[in-house]
C-alpha cells in the first residue's frame, strides 16, 4: 500500500461533484458513531478505501447475486410462522388445555402471555451472549430448543410443568427471532435487504390469521396435545431444511460488538423501539378479544372469515411494502399508522353494520401487514454497526408489547367492555404517529442512505 505525508500530492484525486461532497446531518452523526466504535478515522477510512486490493492473481472478484435464495429466505419464513403460530396456538384449545390441566380458561390465556414474557425477558441478554456464535448454528439451536419445549407441552399433565415449557418455548423463540431479520438482510445484497425482509416476515400475519382458527380445528380433529406433537413435528422437518438450504454466516467478532446501551443512544433507534412499542401495543389489544369484539357486534360465529380478511389484506401489505421499502420506508409507516387508525375510526363509529366493520378489518390487515418488514428494517438501518443489539432490543419490546396488550385489553374488557377498544386503538397511535413524523432525520429518515452491506 502507497503511502504519503500530508504535504505530498497523491496520483489521482477522485472527482467529487457538488452533489456527492454535501453532507447532512445523519451522514455526520454515523460517521462520528462509526468511528466511534470501530476505531477509525474517516481519514483511515479513505485510505482503506482508496487502497489497492490484495488478491490473488487468479481469483475473480466476488458475484453479487441479483436473484433472492428463496428456498433459504423461505426456511426463514417457516421459522418465523411456527414460532408465532405456537404463540398464539393455545387460544383456539383454550377448553381442552383448561379442562384437561385442571385450570380455569383465564389461568390456563396466561400460557400465551408467559411465552411472550419468557420472549421479553431473555432476548437481549441471550442475543449478547451468542453474538460470537455463527448464525446458521444459532439458529439451529433455538429451534431445537423450540421443538424440545412443545414436546413437553404435548405430554405434559401438570401444568406448571406446561407453564415452565412454554415459557421456554418463548425464550427459543426469542433467540430466533432477534436474529432472523438480521440474517435474512446478510443473505442478499444490499439492495434486496428489503424485499428479504418482507418474505421473511410473510410467516406474521399468515400465523396471526390462522393460528387461532388453525387451533380450533386442529383441537377439535386431533386434540390440543397431538397439536403441539404437530409443532414439534413441523419445527423438526424445518431443522433438515435449515440444514440443507440456510448458507452460514458469522457471528459478530469481539471487537465488534456493541454493547446494548451503546446501541440504544444510536441516533434514530430510540424512536423506533418507542413506535414499536406503541404500534405492537395498539394492535394487540384489539387482536387478542378480536373474538369478544366480534361477539358484542354480533358476528361471533364469522370470527374466522373476519380473520381470512385480515390475513389476506395483510399478505397484500406486505407485497407492497416489499416492492416500494427500498425508497420509501418513511411514507410507508406513515401509510401503515394512518390505515390502521382509520380501521379504528371505523370500529369506533360505524360498528353497527357488517359492511363497514369488514371494510375496517381490511384497512387494519392493510396497514398491520408490512408493519414487521418496516420496523425491523428502519431499527436494522438506524443501527449500523449496531444493527444486532437494536434487532434485539426490537423483540424485547415487540414482545413486551404482546403481554402488556393482552393484560391492558384484559384491563379493559372487564371495565369498561369492547367498546373501548377501538378509541383505545386510536389514543395510542396518536403519539405512534407523532414520532414517525418527527424521526425525519433518524430512524424513519425522509432521505434514505445507500447502504453498501
Amino acid at each position: 500500500m502507497r503511502t504519503h505525508t500530508p504535504h505530498s500530492t497523491p496520483d489521482h484525486t477522485p472527482d467529487q461533484s457538488p452533489a456527492t461532497a454535501r453532507t447532512t446531518p445523519q451522514t455526520t452523526d454515523r460517521a462520528r458513531y462509526d468511528e466511534a466504535l470501530n476505531g477509525k478515522t474517516q481519514h483511515d477510512q479513505d485510505r482503506d478505501n482508496h487502497a489497492p486490493e490484495h488478491r490473488p492473481p487468479n481469483d475473480q472478484p466476488p458475484v453479487t447475486p441479483t436473484r433472492l435464495p428463496y428456498a433459504a429466505l423461505l426456511a426463514l419464513a417457516t421459522a418465523v410462522f411456527i414460532t408465532s403460530l405456537t404463540e398464539t396456538l393455545p387460544a383456539g384449545v383454550l377448553p381442552a388445555m383448561s379442562g384437561s390441566l385442571g385450570v380455569s380458561e383465564s389461568a390456563m390465556g396466561q400460557s400465551i402471555t408467559i411465552y411472550a414474557i419468557g420472549t421479553a425477558l431473555t432476548a437481549l441478554p441471550l442475543s449478547a451472549a451468542t453474538a460470537g456464535w455463527r448464525r446458521k448454528r444459532l439458529l439451529l439451536t433455538a429451534m431445537a430448543g423450540f421443538a424440545a419445549a412443545n414436546t413437553v407441552t404435548a405430554l405434559s399433565t401438570d401444568y406448571l410443568l406446561t407453564m415452565a415449557a412454554r415459557f421456554l418455548a418463548g425464550v427459543a423463540a426469542g433467540l430466533a427471532w432477534a436474529l432472523l431479520a438480521g440474517y435474512a438482510r446478510r443473505l442478499v445484497p444490499a439492495h434486496l435487504g428489503g424485499k428479504a425482509i418482507a418474505l421473511v416476515m410473510t410467516g406474521i400475519p399468515l400465523a396471526l390469521s390462522l393460528g387461532v382458527p388453525a387451533g380450533a380445528f386442529l383441537g377439535s380433529a386431533i386434540g390440543w396435545r397431538a397439536t403441539f406433537g404437530l409443532m414439534t413435528a413441523l419445527t423438526l422437518a424445518l431443522l433438515g431444511w435449515i440444514a440443507a438450504a440456510v448458507p452460514d454466516q458469522e457471528g459478530q467478532r469481539p471487537g465488534a460488538r456493541a454493547p446494548l446501551l451503546r446501541a440504544l443512544a444510536v441516533p434514530g433507534v430510540a424512536p423506533v423501539l418507542f413506535v414499536t412499542l406503541v404500534f405492537v401495543l395498539a394492535h394487540t389489544v384489539l387482536y387478542t378479544y378480536i373474538a369478544s369484539y366480534l361477539d358484542h357486534l354480533g358476528l361471533g360465529g364469522s370470527t374466522d372469515v373476519v380473520l381470512l380478511v385480515f390475513g389476506g389484506a395483510s399478505l397484500l401489505s406486505i407485497w407492497i411494502v416489499g416492492s416500494l421499502i427500498a425508497r420509501h420506508l418513511r411514507a410507508l409507516t406513515i401509510a401503515s399508522t394512518l390505515l390502521f387508525a382509520a380501521a379504528a375510526t371505523v370500529l369506533a363509529a360505524l360498528s353497527d353494520h357488517t359492511a363497514p366493520v369488514y371494510a375496517a378489518v381490511t384497512l387494519w390487515g392493510l396497514g398491520w401487514g408490512g408493519a414487521p418488514t418496516l420496523l425491523q428494517t428502519a431499527v436494522g438501518e438506524a443501527g449500523g454497526e449496531a444493527a444486532d443489539a437494536a434487532q434485539a432490543m426490537l423483540v424485547t419490546r415487540w414482545n413486551a408489547a404482546m403481554a402488556g396488550g393482552g393484560v391492558l385489553g384484559g384491563v379493559l374488557l372487564g371495565l369498561v367492555g369492547t367498546t373501548a377498544f377501538p378509541w383505545t386503538v386510536l389514543a395510542l397511535l396518536v403519539p405512534t404517529l407523532a414520532v414517525v413524523v418527527a424521526a425525519r432525520t433518524h430512524g424513519f429518515p425522509s432521505r434514505r442512505q445507500a447502504r453498501t452491506g
